[in-house]
């Protein structure tokens, strides 16, 4: 999985407003949209919602990880988004979030997906990447911090 290939600065927003799960998801959902990425934006906000009523995607650290498997896209796509605010995820740690990812695959294909989600979450064990994520003000730079 090569994050540098799924990520774009158009598929990151670095001012999330929402101040709940429903919201950040639904932010999130726009940029995939903007991005061309997926099409139908209920289907896929169906099967994020779905997946968080199984379990929080919240995960530890401020970080959550949305995501889902939907026929609404033919390939992996995610987007990053930061948040002005920390918001209530149900996280594991119980602590509110601010960096948010989202993910969608296709719903026949589970090695990107998978692999994708242990990328990430290996990147987010660095205090020092969490906070120059929060610090920064460019998309690339976000791309940046989490490919090296």
């Amino acid at each position: 999985m090569n994050l540098r290939s799924v990520l774009t600065p158009e598929t990151v927003n670095l001012h999330l407003k929402g101040t709940s799960k429903e919201e950040i998801i639904d932010e999130m959902l726009d940029i995939l949209i903007s991005a061309g990425k997926v099409t139908d934006k209920e289907a896929a906000r169906a099967c994020v919602l779905d997946r968080e009523r199984k379990m929080s995607t919240g995960m530890k650290h401020g970080i959550a990880i949305p995501h889902g498997k939907t026929d609404t896209v033919s390939d992996l796509v995610a987007c990053i988004g930061v948040s002005d605010n920390p918001v209530d995820f149900d996280s594991l740690d119980q602590e509110p979030c601010r960096i948010f990812i989202m993910t969608l695959s296709p719903v026949n294909k589970t090695g990107p997906h998978l692999q994708f989600l242990a990328e990430v979450s290996l990147l987010f064990k660095s205090a020092e990447k969490r906070q120059e994520i929060l610090n920064t003000t460019d998309k690339a730079q976000v791309i940046k911090i989490l490919t090296e």
